[in-house]
């Protein structure tokens, strides 16, 4: 099976772009040169922002500044690491941010000056700017895993929690895993990127097993925390497709993994230690290290924005969209870190600094989230939030979303909405980057 290749349609609207996303307004604000507005990040939310901020309104000069001239989607990174796929189906270039008129930058910000609004460049360069957006992703604290470190997770140990080479290198471990082998998956505490991402590759690397001839492997999910997004769908898909083959310990019952041997391939818990064949240590995040190094995080390592506009908190005339931010006190749980939120964020951001540079209030923003989980073939299932801001806060809007049900009339008509789901997923993660790098 070649994920890829399937037909699928997402019925609801993919991009999930308030009408704020396609505000056009004249820019009024800056009169006698163009405004400035820089992007750092180029992931699905700050190519999405560079790309809606010319679109809506042509006049600014739009730079965006990203490391990498190949982006890998960590969405569907899992399916790559079972074979349902290549990773060349998950990667996308820049030229069509380019043809937009966006300036694209292959360059790595390293530090932020926010009373002379300027960025610096590691290749000496200095942006100016009006609006900055930063999109800056995650950085991970090796630390809180005695005997982890960056090292490890670029050569023996990688979380491949950012797709790309970490990903094929996972991959090759998973595939030398022998029958009778056990495959130790460690979920830090909340919150960190893509809530089911965790429960997902621990379903996908049993099919893996199941389907490869190593029916007595085993995949215990170690997790810090006492429960999960679409906890109850992924029990039932476990329980249908995989028997006893995968063990899941919450932080209650030792979970939480708190130290690695390297050597022997060995988790360590406050409850006991455990030995694999494969250790897929999966670190706790902070916001990406620019935005913590401006003084942008909080305490927990993370960027609290006006949920209005996505503005700092801290630091006006600097929007933080994506990975790196936080939505207020809404629970992380309901306002996951994923690239559907990004892609939404990044509209709402642009929009509202169109509204500021014209001198004119941000139009009101929903917030959509919409996520899909393949556990096995034919068999995937999905959540939709959708969110408005009331008080300055997030409410999620009950009516307008809602979760794939666990049960309905019949086994066969559940099957048949498993395996639909099992394909929108396609058509929902071709559309996504089209909407951001297209």
């Amino acid at each position: 099976m070649n994920l890829f290749n399937r037909r699928a349609f997402i019925k609801a609207a993919i991009a999930a772009a308030p009408a704020s996303a396609f505000l056009t307004l004249p820019n009024n604000a800056h009169a006698g040169r163009k405004a400035s507005v820089v992007v750092v990040g180029g992931g699905f939310g700050g190519a999405t922002a560079a790309k809606y901020l010319k679109k809506m309104d042509p006049a600014l000069d739009v730079t965006l500044v990203e490391r990498q001239k190949t982006y890998t989607s960590c969405p569907l990174s899992n399916e790559i690491l079972t074979g349902h796929g290549k990773i060349e189906d998950l990667q996308a270039g820049y030229d069509g941010l380019a043809k937009r008129g966006v300036k694209v930058m292959f360059d790595d910000a390293v530090g932020i000056d926010a009373a002379a609004k300027t960025v610096k460049l590691k290749s000496g360069t200095t942006l100016k700017y009006d609006a900055l957006v930063l999109s800056p992703g995650i950085d991970f604290n090796y630390g809180a895993v005695e005997g982890y470190s960056e090292h490890l997770a670029n050569t023996s140990h990688p979380h491949a929690w950012k797709a790309g080479p970490q990903t094929l290198a996972l991959k090759k471990q998973i595939e030398a895993i022998p029958d009778g082998g056990v495959f130790v998956l460690s979920v830090p505490p909340k919150p960190f990127r893509c809530p089911p991402g965790p429960y997902e590759r621990a379903s996908l690397v049993a099919s893996y097993f199941k389907h490869h001839g190593k029916h007595k492997s085993k995949v215990l999910i170690l997790d810090a925390n006492d429960s999960f997004s679409k906890k109850g769908l992924f029990e039932q898909a476990w329980k249908m497709h995989y028997g006893g083959m995968i063990q899941w310990v919450p932080g209650a019952e030792g979970g939480k993994v708190t130290k690695m041997d390297a050597k022997s391939n060995t988790a360590f818990t406050d409850f006991g230690e455990y030995k694999a064949d494969v250790l897929n240590i999966i670190p706790p995040h902070h916001a990406g290290a620019i935005a913590k190094n401006a003084g942008l995080a909080n305490a927990q390592g993370w960027c609290e924005v006006d949920m209005l506009t996505m503005e700092s908190a801290v630091q006006k005339d600097i929007w933080v969209i994506g990975d790196a931010c936080i939505h207020g006190d809404l629970p992380v749980y309901d306002a996951p870190k994923s690239a559907h939120i990004a892609n939404t964020q990044a509209k709402v951001a642009a929009a509202a600094i169109i509204a500021k540079l014209n001198g004119v209030p941000a139009p009101e923003p929903f917030f959509v989230n919409t996520c899909y989980s393949t556990v096995a073939d034919d068999w995937g299932f999905s959540v939709v939030h959708i969110y408005r801001v009331e008080g300055g806060k997030l409410v999620y809007i009950k009516e307008a979303g809602g979760i794939s049900p666990i049960t309905m009339a019949d086994e066969a008509q559940l099957k048949l909405q498993r395996k639909l789901e099992s394909r929108y997923v396609v058509g929902w993660f071709k559309n996504i980057m089209a909407d951001a790098f297209a």
